[in-house]
């Protein structure tokens, strides 16, 4: 599907930004496309961030230069927890952290990722989350 980068918040999860954080010909242009359609930078919740370091510097290099490029939300409520719950139950799919992701991405939202099998699962129970694949 196509996504919405003027009125839309853009969300990644741990596949997107794993995806992202390659130093390659071919993500550079995939990131110039996104920041051309108005889809950059995008959110990453905080506990994506637990799937996609390791906290071992060297390792880490390529994603820590890709999050420093998107604003990390640190927050999660009560609200936004239970409803990631609840997504996560009635699509029997998904991790805690997809369901959060898609969880933040309602109402009118965009995700990006690597697992839109997912994320697909957990966004067909949701309102108005497009789901995209990088």
């Amino acid at each position: 599907p196509m996504l919405d980068g003027t009125l839309a918040r853009n969300f990644l999860d741990s596949g997107a930004v794993t995806r992202l954080a390659r130093r390659d010909r071919e993500t550079a242009a995939l990131i110039g496309v996104l920041r051309r359609e108005g889809l950059w930078p995008p959110l990453v919740p905080s506990v994506v961030v637990v799937e996609s370091v390791t906290g071992r510097p060297g390792p880490d290099a390529n994603t820590n230069r890709l999050l420093k490029t998107c604003d990390i939300l640190t927050d999660l409520s009560e609200e936004t927890a239970r409803r990631a719950a609840s997504l996560r139950h009635r699509a029997k799919h998904g991790s805690a952290v997809d369901a959060v992701v898609v969880a933040l991405a309602e109402p009118g939202g965009n995700v990006l990722t690597g697992d839109p099998t997912d994320i697909g699962a957990l966004a067909e129970h949701a309102r108005d989350v497009r789901v995209a694949t990088v």
